[in-house]
């Protein structure tokens, strides 16, 4: 870690060409009134546009379902029960996903609301499901808007905050950087408003024992997350390859001035998005299954191809679709592994046939490719 006072725009955000921004209830909407932040929300749009010109990719994050439904139904101040906190976020969504679609619509973007529960970020059919859809979106020229699905989650299984909901979802992408923008600037060393001599950190190379003792409380009513949380998503972001940056959002022009070199801390990940997601794929995840190959379809892939149905010779093994497979070929050695995007007994009907013969085979419109070059690691890219 380090302590500096200079401000310079560090190469982690200038390179980052796909980014992922969680922005929290208590910048989004005013506690006092339970109403939308219009103006804030005009600058982000400015702020995300101006990003989108750069040729970047941006996925929002956004709390404040609750809290705007909270506003608009009249529920008291304090700790609302589930089924309360559901019914908010069921009249919030329509109001902030509506503030977002004619905000950003009045400066040329579209934008998509994706709506998330744990279990689609670990789960690998609904991973697969949610990861393909927002890749789709970004193709498209779209921006998603993510959130917890409060009114289907429950106590149990909820993220409880969107901190650690925004690393799953970066890391579930491959973003570059995660910025988590707060009420504060970054990681101190004290609480800043209990120690006068608390310093802030500009990077943290390693989320250390130490580094952790620096994290305040749970933080605001609004916000459900304080810097523990933040901490959490940090350790979540940058195992996946992600640079995450927390930085205030207190004023207008929050990313603006993250480009301005405005003051941050910094998490730095050792290895890019796509370099950790591979060895994810390659070490962490079971294998359910083998794929054998012909010698046209390993040319294939060594060229930095999808796997097609066509170059499949043979299929082995009980999987579902989003479960690892090993790909080996036909002398049995292998060539890599992938998550696949058909069960077993799919993948053994439609072996050898043509992408376009799939709907006529299993009686839908499946994907052309069987494993995606970017749900695939071979064995060269491991090294």
């Amino acid at each position: 870690m380090t302590n500096a006072s200079n401000h310079a725009v560090r190469q982690e955000w200038l390179n980052a060409r796909r980014v992922a921004v969680k922005i929290g209830s208590a910048l989004l909407t005013d506690g006092a009134t339970g109403t939308l932040k219009q103006a804030w929300l005009e600058a982000m749009a400015e702020d995300v546009a101006a990003l989108r010109r750069e040729g970047r990719d941006v996925i929002l994050i956004s709390s404040g379902a609750i809290a705007l439904g909270r506003g608009a139904l009249g529920l008291p101040k304090g700790p609302l029960k589930l089924e309360e906190a559901q019914a908010a976020a069921a009249v919030g969504q329509i109001t902030l996903g509506h503030a977002y679609q004619a905000v950003f619509g009045e400066r040329g973007m579209t934008v998509a609301q994706v709506l998330v529960t744990p279990g689609d970020t670990e789960e690998r059919q609904r991973y697969l499901n949610a990861r393909n859809t927002i890749e789709t979106l970004f193709k498209l020229g779209a921006i998603p808007v993510v959130n917890e699905n409060d009114t289907v989650a429950t106590a149990e299984i909820r993220y409880g905050d969107n901190d650690r909901l925004a690393a799953r979802v970066a890391s579930m992408i491959t973003a570059d950087c995660l910025v988590l923008l707060s009420d504060i600037d970054g990681l101190y060393t004290a609480p800043p408003a209990q120690n006068p001599d608390a310093r802030r950190l500009v990077v943290v190379t390693a989320i250390t024992p130490a580094i952790e003792a620096m994290a305040g409380d749970a933080g605001t009513e609004l916000s459900r997350g304080g810097m523990v949380t933040k901490l959490a998503a940090a350790k979540i972001a940058v195992s996946a390859g992600t640079h995450m940056v927390i930085a205030s959002g207190k004023e207008l022009h929050p990313l603006k001035s993250l480009n301005e070199g405005a003051p941050c801390t910094w998490f730095l990940a050792a290895a890019s998005p796509v370099t950790a997601r591979k060895r994810w794929i390659a070490g962490t995840l079971e294998p359910k299954g083998v794929i054998v190959i012909d010698d046209g379809a390993r040319a294939a892939l060594q060229s930095g191809r999808s796997l097609l149905p066509a170059g499949v010779k043979g299929v082995s093994g009980q999987f579902e679709r989003g479960e690892a497979v090993i790909i080996r070929d036909e002398a049995g050695g292998e060539v890599g592994r992938g998550l696949i995007a058909y069960s077993a007994e799919e993948t053994a009907r439609i072996a050898g046939r043509n992408s376009m013969e799939i709907q006529s085979v299993l009686g839908y419109a499946g994907r052309a490719a069987l494993i995606h070059r970017d749900d695939m690691a071979l064995l060269r890219d491991l090294g």
